[in-house]
């Protein structure tokens, strides 16, 4: 009896670039209620966002709005590119002020000085997949509000694809910013 000779299948990865993403958005891949967003190529589906989520993005986006004033762009669930292969939407970024509020170029981490996520169910995904990316870009500092355990995570100073330096605070304590001095906020105030 003979031997059939059966070589083995090793599926390909597929990655989409920015642009692709971009079309793919424009010819209506996605619903307008579809949340999604681009990262290492892959698209993935963003968590719905939950009362305690929107409070938080809210209560944040009018104090940073405050301390920030007129001299940097406080931008909301908007996208940030990272590389040709990862455009993510942080709940909130602070961004370098330009006249035109970046009307004709998505911001890239040279735009952007401090990034905020806010997370209850996506957590794990966002410390361990979207915040090592902040930092291979070399975005200075990125905070992670974890709503579960109550505590927010400042990373800052990456090196190399990891944070440099990474600081717990826990309610009852202040997190401040080393970009932005006036950055220094009360973790009772920030969960709510």
């Amino acid at each position: 009896m003979q031997q059939l000779a059966i070589k083995s299948f090793t599926p390909h990865r597929f990655p989409i670039s920015v642009k692709i993403f971009h079309v793919m958005a424009a010819e209506g891949v996605f619903a307008p209620t579809d949340r999604v967003e681009l990262i290492d190529g892959e698209i993935f589906n963003m968590s719905p966002i939950g009362t305690l989520h929107a409070r938080c993005v809210n209560w944040l986006s009018r104090v940073l709005g405050e301390f920030v004033g007129r001299d940097f762009i406080v931008s909301i669930q908007n996208p940030i590119v990272l590389d040709d292969a990862s455009e993510p939407q942080p709940d909130i970024s602070i961004l370098r002020y330009r006249d035109d509020f970046y009307k004709n170029e998505t911001p890239w981490p040279r735009d952007v000085l401090m990034i905020f996520e806010v997370a209850d169910t996506s957590v794990e995904f966002d410390r361990n997949i979207k915040l090592p990316r902040y930092a291979a870009a070399g975005i200075p500092e990125t905070w992670l509000i974890d709503l579960v355990s109550e505590r927010v995570e400042v990373h800052s100073e990456p090196k190399e694809n990891t944070d440099g330096t990474v600081k717990i605070f826990q309610r009852g304590e202040n997190a401040a910013s080393h970009m932005i001095a006036n950055i220094d906020l009360s973790l009772d105030e920030i969960l709510g």
